[in-house]
Formats: C-alpha cells, structure tokens, sequence
C-alpha cells in the first residue's frame, strides 16, 4: 500500500502537470489555444517577457541558494557523523556504524527536501503566466484559470507527499538490512538513524523558509514602498523595477520554502512515530509486526489515495462557474478529505494495529527506598488498542480542519474580524495597526485551545506515541493542503503578469478576484503548517525524552535547571523573530533607494516615454537575493547551535527545558503574526474594491483610507511570510536536532553535561 501509494502519488501529479503544460503561451503556429488568441502581438511578446523574467530570477535564486545548502550539508553531515557515533560504553567509544547510518539518513533527507522546494517552485512558476492565459478565455475563464492554478499546486503537493514518502519507506528497508527491526533491543537504534532524515529535511526547511522568505519580503515591501515613498505609483506598475523580484520571491519563498516546511513536517512526524513506537508491546518478545511499525506510513499513503480522490471535486465534479465558487470549493476540498480520511483510517488502524498492546510512558519514574537509600526505575504503562489509535489520529485531522476554518475566519474579508481593520482605517494607519495587532492575538486563543485539548487527548490515550499519531493526521491530507497553499503565489504572480502585460481590465478583475482567494488559502495553509509543527515539536520532544531516559525528576518545572532554561527557550523565538524581522527591513531599505536611483538614472523611466530604456530588473534581484542569502545564516545559527550548546554544557534534561519554553512561545507567535498579517493584506484589498463607505463615499484607491490599509499590508508582509512562518521550523528543528544528538548528550557526563549544575539531593 505504501509504494502503491507512492507510485500512484507521483503519475497523478504527471497527469496535473500535463494538464497545465496543454495551455499554451505562443501566439503563433498550430498548437495556439482561444485564451493565447485574445493576447495581441505586443501583450503577447510582454507577457513572455515577464514570464521567462521570473523564471530567470528564481532559478539564479535557488541555484545560490542550493550552492550554500550542499556546503552546510556536508559540513553539518561530518558533525552528524562524529557526534552520533560517539557512545561512551563499558569496552566502546565510538560506533561507526550507528554514526553512518544517521548522517547517510541526514544527507538523504536534506537531498530529498531541496528537490521537493525546487519541484514545487518550478511548476508554480511554469503555471503563474498560464493561469493568466487561462483568465482571457471567452467560454470558461473562471474554470480553467482556477483549474490551472489548482492543479499546478496539486503537481507539488502529490509530488512531495509521493516522493517523500517512497524515500523514507526504502530507506527503512535498506536499514533493516543492518539492524533486525523485530530485535527489540534494535529497532530503537535502527529509528535514531532514520531520525537523521527528518533532520536533514528540517535543516534545509530552514534555509528555505528563512531565505527565502526575507527575499520575497524584502522585495515584496521594497516594491510597495517604492510605489508608496518614491513616487505614487500602483503596484505591480510595470515601470517599478522591483515588480519582478517581487513575482520571483512569491515562488522562492511561499513556494520552495513552504514546500521544504511541510516535507520536513511529514519527515520528522513520521520519524517521531517510528522511535515512540519501539516502546510498544504486545507481550511477545519480537514487538511489533512490521505493518504495525509501518503504521505511520500507512497513514500517509492513505491521504495520498483520499486526496487525490477529491481534488477531482473542484476541477471536474463541481467545477469553479464564478468568483463566489473560488473559496467555496477551495473550502471543500478541505472538509471532504477530513471526513472521507476519517472513515478510512478506521479500516487500516483495525487491519494493521493489533488488537491491543501496551504503551510505555516516555519518562521514568523514580521511587526511593527509605531503608536501603537505593533508587527503583520503571515506567507507566498504557493499555492500547486500534480504536484509541484512529480516535489520536483524528484528534489530529479535525483540529487541522478546525484550525484552518478559524484561519480563514479571521484573514478573510468575508467575515467581520478584517471588515473591523479595514474600517478602522478611516482614522489612519495607527488605528489601522491596533486593530490588525489585536485580531491576530485573539486569533491564537482558539488553535491553541484546540492544539492543548488534542495533546491532552492523545496523550492521555497512548502517551506519546498518540501524540505523534496526531501530529501524522494532522498531516493526513497534506497533498490537498499543499495543492490549496501553492495556488496563492500562482494566483498572486498572475496578477502581477496582468497587471506588468497591461492586460484588459476584465481580465485583472478575475486574477485578483483569484488573487484574493489565495491570500486566504495561504493563511489557511499557514495555520494548517503552523498546528502540525506544533504537534510534531510535541512528538519529536517526546521522542527525545524516551530515547534519553529521563526520569520525571529531572524534567520536573520545579527543577533549577529546567525552570531556567524553560525561560531560555521561550525566549529563543523572539530572538529569532527580531533578526529576521530586521533582515527584511534592511534589505527593503537598499531596495527602494535602488528604484529611487533608477527612477532618476534612467531617462523616461517613470513618465512612461515611449522608446524610454527598461527598468533594470536584475539589480533588484540581485539585491534580494544577497540579502537573504547573507540574512539567513545568523538566524540558522541560533537555532541549531542552542540546543546543540544546551545538551553538551548543561544536559539532556536541559534541553528538554529549551525545548519545551521555545515549543510553547512559538506556537502563539506564528499563529498571530500570520494571522495579524494576512488580515492586513485583505483588508487593504477590501478597500481596493471599494467596500469601505465613510460618511456614504466609497474610500478606494487612491484615499486617505487606502493609503493608511496599504501601510497596515507593507507591515504585515514580513509577519506572514517570513517571521511568523519560519518560527514552524523553529519548533521542529530545535527538537528533531535534540533527538538526534540525545545519545551524544548521554554520553557526556552521564547526560549531566560539561557544566553539571544539578543539585544534589540526600
């Protein structure tokens, strides 16, 4: 079922792409379609411009990008390999082996994650200028241009769920050939190694999220305020020389980097589940059966079959016929997995799990006896069966459905929430700012409440391997999540193509009526990504308490060390918001006095003169690109060497005070920067069209009102697509990385650290 999966996973993702690919962009010779027909000779010849502009840009991004990324790979790949196989036993230092295993597993993981974010990035950009082809066409515009931006988001979301999932499933196989997963003194081992794939997906997500998010922000914000600061121009004005690295970072950053995100999330859940299963018995001395640990597994080659089932729904069945269908099926596609998933997980969770087994707790517990004065260690033990494994897997499922309806709630311009921000603005954008700031802190308290009821659930059900089985169904129906999240940067990039092409009026009306749609489906795949790095943290941080036998003594809050760096890593967020915060700042800042430079050193630039030489696009990418590649490093840096520097000097149960403080402020931190920003985008948009009355005028473009919306959207920029996004990886790499190293943190010291702080007790 898994390689079935796997396999059917990647044709299908074929069939979408060829789908897209029918749509031509020429406008001579015999294969021109109706919509290539209505282009002209000129707007045709721009419009391929524009296209083959972004492309060039994004590949050149990447390309640099990968470069510093196969460096760390193989820097990082040696430290794996060096500390994994330092064990420190009775008669054995190092184990080779155990180390080569794990940093083969990183290094596969890491390859896997770039190929998925530049899969992804490749279609989207091959699909933006054929969903604006799409929009002209005089029978179906509404279908085939939504059709188009859909199925090329369903290329990646198929794709990467196929591909990663067919990667891990061999690699598992391969690594059976060294240790005999049925050995239960083995598959433990065996799952610390394959943990390395989850690492090496997370470590690349991170450059991907954080790079290219400060290129696209930095761009997206230099442009706006280009047009806003330098002079008073409109966005995506074909005469701003920014709109291009504009267009570029939607796809290198909402793109690739989402893309590299959500792999990583399936990567370390999965991995999450597999090392907590090893603590499942069913009274036999073998373990588990091999379906059994493969369950994980089986979960997402079930979403694979179940979403691509429905996508069929919104591009066949019940095709998009107006502008009110595009959220409406948008909102369908996510409601019908979540039930049809649910039905079905039943049926394997019954066939594959037996009918009961018993759960060991992750932590030990510590008894002392008063008269010997010796310690006696042993764990709880939990009493499962298949039922309370489907009901922790669609705890999951229906918080990640909940939490992406509450999303939308509160980012769309349907609902009041972003009617309240855009009214606001007809007192200025201070008003403007207090409103966004309080509805995106008040969008937290709902997905928070759900993600701690899911834990209490789950965890009381089958400790920690419920928690990590939560974690996979919230994951369960990622190739239709990722299909919804990709179609917003290829319906923001058509826009901007209409818009650059100076395309018909009618046909700007439906890429942004597209476009509008896809600002709330990112915000939905945003809070969809934000829950599931939330309970994959969870599970990743219970998989490291379980590999590191840490008794409830040592993780107790009451506890000097795990109180003092409980503040620590809840402060590790912050730190990491402000520099990333501040890396698109700086980067904005030199690209608007690059346009203004340009607006004054080229002559007719700005006044649009005919025969006026063309905006010097590729100084701006240039710009963007260094700047986030420069940018990343740092906040790299943090996150990966504080947990690395916490287990070696302080101890395992250090870390797991770090881990939990940095868990806990990251999940509120994303959930209201992401909201608070993607309410700010549509409200402005809101008074775009010309929602906003004050005193019975309509206040659109061009209006006090408007102005004070668009510094609201200019702020909110880099909250929902660069800071508050990457705090995901925050949560997931700080602790897949600690899981990894756990073995090394016991080596030292007893796992006490360098350092020692623990008190000592009579």
């Amino acid at each position: 079922m898994i390689v079935a999966a796997g396999v059917v996973g990647l044709l299908f993702s074929l069939y979408q792409f060829w789908k897209v690919a029918s749509i031509k962009l020429t406008v001579s010779g015999a294969a021109v379609n109706d919509s290539a027909k209505l282009l002209g000779g000129e707007s045709s010849h721009r419009l391929i411009e524009i296209y083959n502009a972004i492309r060039e840009g994004a590949d050149s991004f990447l390309m640099a990008e990968y470069k510093i990324c196969a460096i760390f790979i193989v820097i990082f790949g040696a430290i794996v390999l060096v500390l994994c196989s330092y064990v420190n036993l009775p008669g054995q230092t190092w184990d080779w082996q155990r180390g080569g295993l794990t940093a083969l597993a990183f290094a596969i993981g890491a390859c896997t994650s770039i190929v998925s974010g530049y899969l992804g990035m490749k279609v989207a950009v091959f699909s933006n200028a054929r969903t604006t082809v799409s929009a002209m066409d005089t029978e179906h515009p509404w279908k085939k241009s939504f059709n188009c931006a859909f199925q090329a988001g369903g290329v990646m979301g198929f794709s990467l769920c196929a591909l990663a999932l067919l990667v891990l499933f061999f690699l598992i196989c391969a690594y059976c050939k060294v240790f005999d997963i049925m050995d239960r003194t083995a598959a433990p081992i065996l799952f610390e190694c394959i943990a390395g794939y989850g690492l090496g997906g997370s470590s690349i997500a991170l450059f991907g999220r954080v790079g290219g998010g400060i290129y696209t922000k930095a761009a997206d914000v230099g442009a706006d305020l280009a047009g806003k600061v330098v002079e008073n121009i409109p966005e995506d004005d074909p005469r701003n020389p920014a709109t291009i690295a504009d267009n570029v970072g939607d796809n290198v950053g909402d793109v690739a980097g989402m893309g590299s995100d959500l792999f990583g999330s399936f990567a370390e859940a999965t991995c999450a589940a597999l090392v907590v299963s090893t603590s499942l018995t069913t009274g036999s001395d073998t373990g588990l059966s091999w379906g059994a640990y493969m369950f994980p597994l089986l979960i997402s080659g079930l979403g694979i079959f179940v979403c691509m089932l429905c996508s069929f729904l919104a591009t066949d069945l019940w095709p998009v016929k107006c502008e009110a269908d595009v959220e409406k099926m948008l909102k369908v596609q996510l409601l019908s997995t979540t039930v049809i998933m649910t039905i079905f997980l039943y049926l394997i969770a019954i066939y594959w799990l037996p009918e009961s087994f018993t759960v060991e707790s992750a932590v030990l517990y510590a008894y002392e006896n008063a008269e010997t004065g010796t310690f006696t260690m042993e764990h709880f033990e939990l009493k499962g069966s298949p039922l309370l494994a489907w009901g922790c897997v669609c705890s999951g499922l229906w918080a990640g459905c909940a939490i992406g309806f509450l999303t939308e709630y509160f980012t769309s311009h349907s609902y009041t929430p972003v009617r309240e921000v855009a009214q606001s603005c007809e007192t200025g954008a201070a008003t403007n700012i207090i409103y966004g700031l309080a509805l995106g802190y008040k969008s937290a308290i709902i997905p928070v409440v759900l993600l701690a009821v899911v834990v209490y659930f789950s965890f009381a059900a089958l400790d920690m391997y419920g928690v990590s089985l939560a974690a996979l169904g919230m994951l369960s129906t990622l190739s239709t999540c990722l299909s919804i999240d990709v179609y917003g940067p290829i319906c923001d990039n058509a826009g901007g193509i209409a818009e650059m092409a100076e395309l018909p009026e009618h046909v700007r009306e439906k890429t942004d009526a597209l476009d509008a749609a896809g600002n709330t489906t990112a915000a939905i795949g945003k809070g969809f990504a934000i829950g599931s790095a939330c309970l994959v943290g969870l599970a990743l941080f219970g998989a490291f308490i379980t590999r590191s036998a840490l008794t409830m003594q040592q993780i107790s809050i009451v506890s000097p060390v795990i109180f003092a760096f409980l503040l620590v890593g809840a402060m590790i967020p912050f730190w990491f918001f402000a520099m990333t915060m501040k890396s698109v700042g700086e980067a904005a800042n030199e690209m608007v006095k690059e346009v203004a430079r340009q607006f004054r050193t080229i002559p007719g630039l700005l006044e649009g003169t005919p025969g006026h030489a063309p905006p010097d696009h590729a100084r701006c990418i240039e710009i963007s690109t260094n700047a986030s590649l420069r940018e990343m490093i740092l906040p790299g840096v943090l996150v990966m060497g504080s947990p690395l520097v916490t287990g070696i000097f302080f101890g395992s149960d250090a870390a797991a005070g770090l881990l939990a403080g940095a868990i806990s402020s990251s999940i509120q931190m994303a959930i209201s920067s992401s909201n608070t920003g993607g309410a700010w985008d549509n409200a402005k948009k809101y008074v775009e069209n010309g929602c906003v009355l004050v005193n019975g005028q309509v206040q659109g473009k061009g209006s006090d009102l408007h102005k004070a919306a668009v510094t609201g959207d200019t702020v909110g920029d880099p909250l929902k697509d660069t800071s508050g996004p990457a705090l995901n990886i925050v949560m997931k790499l700080m602790a897949i990385l600690s899981l990894v190293f756990s073995g090394f943190f016991k080596s030292i010291n007893n796992g006490n650290g360098v350092l020692n702080l623990h008190r000592s007790y009579n």
